[in-house]
């Protein structure tokens, strides 16, 4: 069983903590998250730290607190430092805009796909076709990713299509000709 639950979260200058019952509040220089925790787990604040604790010690209630110490770590890390996804476009004539709020894609398909970032992620994307994704928030920033992926997802024969930077697509072998 992982003891992930039981390691504090160190709180860096800067960034601020406000805890109200289930209620969890963090502020820093990249902005504020907010978030309600399950009532089995409470936040402790001490000097430049949070721990987490529970009443029992009984499996769902350990596996919820090493699930809020992971949440609210990464609230505490996302308005401190923010996070990244990169998203890699493969295949000819594949092709990425960022307007504004919204991301314009022709990966094959007779129209250009538009997809509209939520409010919280910015997009950039380089002349080799690489989207980078960046928030405070890491849940969101995922499903964006998702999101952005299931569009044309990479297919096995070249590859082609939208994957994350570190994915490994693994390739079939194509047709090996006339048996004789």
């Amino acid at each position: 069983m992982s003891r992930i639950g039981n390691k504090p979260i160190p709180v860096p200058k800067g960034i601020k903590v406000e805890i109200n019952g289930v209620y969890v509040k963090v502020t820093g220089p990249k902005g504020t998250l907010e978030r309600d925790i399950c009532g089995e787990v409470s936040v402790k604040q001490g000097d430049g730290f949070l721990e987490m604790t529970t009443s029992n010690e009984s499996k769902k209630t350990m596996a919820l607190k090493g699930l809020t110490r992971s949440l609210v770590n990464n609230m505490v890390v996302g308005v401190g430092e923010g996070f990244k996804k990169k998203l890699v476009i493969e295949g000819v004539g594949y092709k990425a805009d960022v307007s504004g709020s919204s991301l314009t894609l022709n990966v094959g398909y007779s129209n250009p796909v538009i997809f509209n970032l939520p409010s919280g992620v910015q997009a950039e994307v380089d002349k080799s076709n690489n989207i980078t994704l960046e928030s405070i928030d890491k849940e969101l920033l995922g499903l964006t990713a998702a999101r952005i992926r299931e569009i044309k997802k990479p297919e096995p024969y070249k590859g082609k299509g939208i994957r994350y930077e570190d994915e490994h697509i693994v390739r079939k072998v194509g047709k090996s000709g006339v048996k004789s």
